[in-house]
């Protein structure tokens, strides 16, 4: 069994047991999180697709971490001028385990 989800603007395919990394949520490390943005539900037989979500479909999910993803480093130069800029990013995730798909 796996759903399609959106959650932060990205879609992302899940399945009972998987861990994943998503934009960050609100909430503690060891909350349960209810996404109910569910595009798509196939169980082994049947695919329910959405129009454009699944009515009363909901992935339960617990929050396993909250951090902040590796630094990413952004420089910006203008060749002649002098202008040089480095500055880095730190993107915060939230990662996710998949309990159960309603």
């Amino acid at each position: 069994m796996y759903a399609i989800v959106r959650t932060g603007g990205k879609q992302y395919q899940v399945a009972p047991g998987e861990r994943l990394r998503v934009e960050k949520l609100v909430g503690e490390v060891g909350d349960t999180v209810e996404l109910d943005d569910v595009l798509l539900v196939a169980d082994g037989t049947e695919v329910k697709i959405g129009r454009p979500v699944v009515e009363g479909a909901r992935v339960v999910a617990r929050i396993v971490e909250q951090d902040k993803a590796k630094k990413i480093l952004v420089f910006k130069k203008k060749r002649r001028k002098g202008y040089r800029l480095k500055n880095g990013h730190r993107q915060p995730f939230t990662a996710l385990e998949i309990k159960e798909i309603l």
